[in-house]
């Protein structure tokens, strides 16, 4: 049955053709398995709480009949404005004007956001453009402009609000000389814009909407870690065709298990580390029937997604056996007004089988972020570039950002098997591994590695803090065990490495003391591997050991892991690793990359393909198993591997060469 909806329509109707519903909420009430729910363009200022789950074969479809005209927004308008001072002016709302929750007396606050950061929920927006919070008034009278922020000229636009004595909620804003009476201001006042209230309201597909302006809180692997949009805890969504922006904290959120007592346990029980917490969640879930048959198999594809405040796709355990595809994901963390260590355009932990290709990462702090148990994630076919900080902020060495200083690809503390083939990394730091048991197959590198050999333990200064994270049984959230990470365990065949010149102001970041969390390498290439064993040497190390109880040392079981290389190709001052095997450095030709966009289309324009050899095809037999889960490089459903189409889908010929790009 098709249910309609019109913005336009009279109350009272029935949801037919004749006399569509006014409100989508209202066919989110009745909508059951086979329904569509076809909704008219229009504004519509509400939160849609689907109430009945579908089938597999029968979701529950709500579709916006014209392509992204269907506007859900979590915000309304505000002209109720008198001129206060200068370029300010200001507002005084009722509270009934909230119903029962006011984003301007809710901080933003959770587990692994700097606590430093002054955020209430809400935001302010001029012509659909957020303005910046501030702590005083004084600061909104008298703006500065913000370094931090990657829209620096946009930062004197600024906002501050307060209580009154009565209860009312008073805005001041400065709009940098526009009247707000004759400009549409809005304000978010809704936390959520499609979003089931219970759990496992499954098959629910999400199809050609604008889904915009939430006031969302901050969404932490160990709070309910909510979205604009999202799962809550469910199965089989579809996300597809939709303009996804503006959510204060995360655009979607494919769904975390709720641990009772665990919502933002490290915030609020201050006595037991946060990575004890996520261990228990993993644990917990699992005995509360986290599984393949009743969790994730999500879709989140051909969207746009950005300008959101902390991520635009989040996902802890509930992502697992998802598919992210042939999206363009934004603009993700930039106004720099929450910073932590949950941001990114996605951020996943968890992501078990999870498949994300064919997107399109780029001016975000940070691309994609793999966090705890990648095991079987597969990163395939992607662009990605300008994902830092924001430039001008990096002149200054002083705002050194630690995990802040951004990547293109961010694998934490996980055993693998990773895969990542045929993308490619056009940012100055291509990928933080702080992690093992990965395969990088027919990449084009422009970045670094960083992280190599650190990044595993949490911080202690007089004690072991080396955090431990799940293993699983292959294609299941069965946790068959814990391990630390020991590094290594790598894979490179078939790659492109090209140094590019990097800017000074993060040279100069760089070059100062190195920490736990990243050796700041800005050398593109294998190098960071110099001294890691290859299998063999490693496998002559437990010749002739009788195991537990010789008296020979056991350090060979704790250090790091192998590394195996083949087919690699080195430009420009890229460096290969001591124990690299059939490469090619090459020091005569100057290799240049150079990404355009041309009508919506983005070109790589370069001469690479001028310099390049044949190299082996690679398959899953050629890259083996992961040493932890003992997991083989592998599809989802267990199937081989053969790397012989490019990033484009193009077979490769008989005679293939390294990088991405088939000739």
């Amino acid at each position: 049955m098709i249910i309609y909806v019109d913005q336009k329509a009279q109350t009272g109707g029935d949801g037919s053709r004749e006399h569509p519903f006014c409100q989508i909420g209202q066919a989110a009430k009745v909508a059951m398995p086979g329904d569509e729910v076809l909704v008219a363009p229009g504004i519509y200022r509400e939160e849609v709480s689907p109430v009945h789950a579908g089938i597999k074969e029968q979701p529950v479809i709500y579709r916006s009949a014209v392509p992204k005209e269907a506007v859900i927004t979590g915000a309304e308008i505000v002209d109720n404005w008198e001129h206060y001072e200068g370029d300010v002016w200001k507002c005084v709302l009722p509270s009934s004007f909230f119903q029962t929750y006011n984003p301007y007396e809710t901080m933003v606050a959770g587990d692994w956001l700097e606590q430093s950061t002054f955020a209430h929920t809400g935001e302010v927006f001029l012509n659909g453009k957020s303005l910046y919070e501030k702590k005083t008034l004084e600061e909104v009278l008298d703006p500065a402009f913000s370094d931090a922020s990657w829209d620096r000229e946009f930062s004197k636009h600024t906002w501050y609000t307060c209580q009154s004595e009565s209860g009312e909620t008073m805005i001041y804003a400065n709009f940098q000389g526009k009247d707000p009476t004759a400009e549409c201001v809005e304000i978010t006042v809704r936390p959520h814009c499609f979003y089931p209230e219970n759990e496992h309201v499954d098959y629910i597909s999400l199809i050609g909407f604008t889904v915009t302006k939430a006031a969302s809180q901050w969404a932490p692997p160990t709070a309910l870690q909510e979205g604009m949009i999202g799962p809550h805890w469910s199965k089989g969504w579809v996300i597809e065709d939709c303009d996804i922006s503006l959510s204060k904290c995360c655009g979607i959120s494919l769904g975390k298990y709720y641990q009772e007592g665990n919502d933002n346990k490290w915030l609020n029980y201050k006595f037991k580390d946060g990575t004890q917490t996520q261990r228990d969640c993993a644990l917990i879930a699992q005995l509360d029937g986290w599984s393949k048959e009743t969790i994730g198999s999500h879709v989140v594809r051909n969207c746009e997604i950005h300008d959101c405040g902390q991520a635009g796709i989040v996902g802890n355990l509930g992502c697992v056996f998802s598919i992210i595809e042939n999206n363009h994901i934004h603009h993700i963390n930039t106004k720099r007004n929450l910073t932590g260590a949950e941001v990114g355009g996605i951020k996943f932990h968890g992501a078990i089988d999870v498949i994300v290709r064919n997107n399109h990462f780029h001016d975000n702090v940070m691309g994609l972020w793999l966090d705890w148990q990648c095991q079987g994630t597969r990163v395939s076919a992607n662009l990605f570039h300008d994902n830092c900080m924001a430039r001008d902020y990096l002149l200054k060495t002083e705002n050194k950002g630690g995990l802040g200083l951004g990547q293109d690809l961010f694998i934490e503390i996980a055993h693998g098997p990773t895969l990542v083939d045929n993308n490619v990394f056009l940012s100055e730091r291509s990928v933080r591994l702080a992690s093992q048991g990965v395969a990088f197959v027919h990449n084009l590198f422009a970045g670094s590695l960083t992280a190599v050999g650190c990044g595993v333990k949490n911080g202690t200064d007089h004690y072991d803090s080396t955090r431990y994270t799940p293993i699983h049984r292959p294609h299941s959230t069965a946790i068959t065990g814990f391990m630390s990470v020991l590094h290594g365990d790598v894979r490179f065949y078939n790659n492109i490495f090209v140094q590019q010149k990097v800017r000074q102001g993060l040279i100069d970041i760089c070059s100062g003391e190195k920490d736990e969390w990243d050796d700041e390498n800005l050398i593109v290439g294998t190098l960071c591997y110099n001294g890691y064993p290859t299998e063999d040497e490693w496998k002559q190390l437990f010749e002739g050991y009788c195991g537990q109880g010789s008296t020979a040392s056991r350090d060979k079981y704790y250090m790091p892991l192998p590394v195996w290389t083949g087919g690699n190709v080195f430009f420009n001052g890229a460096k290969p690793c001591d124990k690299e095997a059939d490469y090619l450095e090459d020091t005569e030709h100057e290799i240049l990359l150079e990404l355009e966009e041309e009508n919506g289309t983005w070109k790589l324009g370069t001469n690479l393909t001028e310099y390049l050899h044949e190299v082996p095809v690679i398959s899953t037999e050629t890259l083996g198993m992961a040493f932890e889960p003992e997991e083989r490089f592998e599809g989802p459903d267990g199937e081989d591997l053969i790397f012989d189409t490019d990033i484009y889908g193009k077979v490769r010929t008989a005679k293939p060469v390294a990088g991405p790009f088939a000739l």
